[in-house]
């Protein structure tokens, strides 16, 4: 099952990694570029959060990923050719 669409990562790539390495979310993301993609982690971060969470023991004030929106925001006349 693929989590991450825009990087291709998958939740049998996430949980490994998580156990092998002993993740944080932020490892995690860093280890397999899930959530780093076109959407900046819009549709997975909250899984990948889980994901690590649930493989490795935390602290619970553990601070979870962010995301942030595109550097350049596109309007969609602009995507579909439309002049002005």
């Amino acid at each position: 099952m693929i989590i991450c669409r825009c990087e291709e990562v998958t939740y049998g790539e996430l949980k490994n990694t998580a156990e092998t390495y002993n993740c944080s979310a932020r490892e995690l993301k860093l280890r397999t570029r899930a959530g780093m993609g076109y959407c900046g982690g819009r549709t997975c971060r909250s899984m990948v959060d889980s994901i690590a969470h649930a493989s490795v023991e935390r602290d619970v004030t553990q601070v979870t990923l962010k995301y942030q929106p595109p550097i350049r925001p596109v309007s969609f006349g602009s995507l579909g050719g439309v002049t002005k």
